[in-house]
């Protein structure tokens, strides 16, 4: 007999009021997480969790620390709690969360992350709260103004630590920290704890309960609630592929993963140009969009969410029917985060991965850490997207067959079987039915990638068949350079270094990537910045200028942060990066140079606002 909600929270050591919360708000039982957080939470101690999301992580560590900051002492105007997130969408999933569970305190909660006006988070702070949930950027940016006062925390939580550092939030974390008092109590939950994770939880948790609930083990023999297939697809084929796998898998809810924002945008157009009902969500997104967006998914009104990782983090999702990879992730643990928003609570899912023939060691990674092969499928043909359809208008003529639809018009069949054959008729009535809810473009089929043979292979340890084996033969220096030189359209297009030997053409003196400034900075004066160029045989790179510098204690690893988090590009469309002691200039693709400049724009780098804007060397 399964114990009533009440007291099964109860002998955790929650308090009455907590409990009846809890009761109210529907929860029945605590789940592995809170029932391994929540006594030593409720004890003053330090916590170190490797915990995913959706295994109730928010409820274990905001109902503890709520008793203990607020269970008998009262409110003063400053925070008690301090939650750190590495996102917009998972602070105010969080607060929410806080609220609902301490409004039997009374509990004040304010969430503060960027995108949202500054005025409105500093009336809120002065008139007094009592849990801040905030991204690291903005919280640095507010002790930065002495809006924030960190004096009377009692208790901090790191939540998803390890998305933080993905992101570029080390330092700020570490500036955060320092600014809270000694004597508090410390929370750390990360999906995966890497060295680095260790390294910020020996720092600044004192004797932690370590616990380990990230992953749960699938027994021997017992199948997974989430199928997981791939299908191997060149590029140019990849937008074809996708449509047809959900036209032949039919999900109900989906969310499809983008490496980035433009990757994204791009494909919800297309998309939508083949009449799917699609949404974006990415970090261009105002907070009214990104609410409007969701609030779209959840009442079913878009059957597929297109988001970055960035941005899928930490939604609050109730249930997914497919999550599709349409880029594979570089990182396994991704792809394990990424398909664990399916398959929840019992119900089973299904895990999609759109794969290009060069990322099938990116398949291998998963498996090795999933110890489950992924299941390789063709790509769906024509005739099989035709069978689906058929399939489907079958399904949808019995249903309403059964529910008695068509009675008003037996007349026209009756008129038209006097002259046709009423299975014709019929027929006929199915065809115009499917011409009029195919969605175009799909009826090309798909190359299929196939397996290279053996002898074709040029691996360090491959073997060939007798009579194939190749020439042992060593080659000359002119062998060499006709077999591994590229080939030219026209001899004299271009200079060779054979024909700059042989005084037919001068080679082009190399160049470093940035020019030295022709005068030397004088004693005490700020260093000239070297002139940027674009990257080698990449002319589409621009270098931006950045107000922060040497002295404001940046380093690569902060702008690069910033860039990435906030305008949603991925490392790729970075280049150079040169620091003076006063600003930095970055590569940018020309592409990306406007999104990048207003996505910055404004924003905080280790405390402190920067303007941006395109590099303009001065001349003369």
């Amino acid at each position: 007999m399964k114990t009533p909600a009440p007291s099964a929270f109860a002998d955790l050591g929650l308090a009455p009021r907590l409990v009846t919360v809890l009761e109210e708000l529907g929860y029945e039982e605590p789940t592995p997480i809170q029932k391994a957080a929540i006594p030593p939470l409720l004890e003053g101690r330090d916590v170190l969790g490797q915990a995913a999301t959706g295994t109730g992580k928010t409820a274990a560590f905001a109902l503890p620390l709520l008793q203990r900051s607020f269970g008998e002492d009262g409110r003063g105007r400053h925070p008690a709690i301090l939650v750190l997130v590495p996102t917009r969408e998972l602070a105010m999933q969080v607060a929410q969360a806080m609220h609902r569970y301490g409004r039997g305190f009374g509990v004040r909660v304010l969430p503060i992350y960027g995108g949202q006006a500054l005025s409105l988070q500093f009336r809120a702070l002065e008139r007094g709260v009592d849990v801040v949930v905030a991204t690291p950027g903005r919280a640095l940016d507010h002790l930065g103004r002495e809006t924030l006062s960190l004096a009377t925390v009692k208790a901090v939580v790191l939540d998803e630590a390890d998305e933080m550092l993905d992101m570029g939030f080390a330092e700020d974390l570490e500036a955060i920290l320092q600014e809270l008092p000694a004597e508090r109590q410390t929370a750390l939950f990360s999906a995966t704890l890497p060295p680095r994770i260790a390294a910020l939880a020996r720092g600044h948790l004192k004797d932690p309960v370590k616990l380990h609930l990230a992953e749960e083990k699938t027994q021997k023999g017992e199948l997974p609630k989430v199928r997981q297939v791939a299908y191997v697809v060149p590029r140019a084929h990849k937008l074809d592929a996708l449509a047809r796998v959900l036209d032949i898998e039919g999900p109900q809810s989906a969310l499809v993963f983008c490496r980035t924002r433009h990757e994204v945008d791009s494909l919800n157009e297309a998309l939508a140009g083949r009449g799917y009902r699609a949404e974006s969500l990415h970090g261009g997104l105002s907070q009214a969009q990104r609410d409007r967006v969701m609030r779209r998914f959840r009442e079913g009104t878009v059957e597929l969410l297109l988001a970055t990782d960035v941005a899928a983090r930490g939604l609050d999702i109730g249930h997914l029917s497919h999550v599709v990879n349409y880029d594979v992730p570089s990182s396994a643990e991704v792809y394990v985060h990424r398909i664990g928003r399916t398959g929840r609570a019992g119900r089973e899912g299904v895990a999609i991965s759109l794969c290009e023939p060069r990322e099938r060691a990116l398949l291998k990674n998963v498996e090795r850490l999933t110890g489950r092969r992924l299941e390789l499928l063709p790509v769906p043909t024509v005739a099989d997207l035709r069978a689906r359809r058929l399939e489907l208008t079958r399904a949808s003529l019995r249903e309403a067959l059964l529910a008695g639809k068509g009675a008003d018009a037996r007349g026209v069949v009756a008129s038209l079987a006097e002259e046709f054959d009423v299975m014709d008729v019929a027929a006929a009535a199915v065809a115009l039915l499917r011409e009029n809810t195919e969605r175009g473009g799909e009826e090309a089929e798909i190359p299929e990638v196939r397996e290279r043979p053996v002898h074709e292979k040029r691996g360090r340890f491959e073997k060939f068949d007798r009579g194939e084996r190749p020439d042992k033969k060593r080659f000359d220096g002119d062998d060499r350079r006709r077999r591994f030189a590229p080939p030219a359209a026209d001899d004299d297009a271009r200079p060779s270094r054979e024909r700059a030997a042989a005084g037919t053409a001068e080679l082009p003196p190399r160049k470093p990537r940035f020019e030295r400034a022709e005068r030397e900075a004088a004693p005490g004066e700020a260093r000239a910045p070297r002139e940027a160029r674009p990257r080698r045989g990449e002319a589409d790179f621009v270098p931006l200028y950045i107000s922060v510098g040497r002295l404001h204690k940046v380093g690569p690893g902060d702008l690069v942060g910033a860039i990435t988090g906030e305008a949603g590009v991925t490392g790729r469309a970075l280049g150079a990066i040169e620091i003076t002691d006063r600003f930095s200039l970055v590569e940018v693709r020309e592409a990306e140079a406007e999104r990048v400049l207003e996505a910055i724009k404004g924003k905080s780098i280790r405390g402190r606002a920067v303007t941006a804007s395109r590099y303009r060397p001065k001349r003369g």
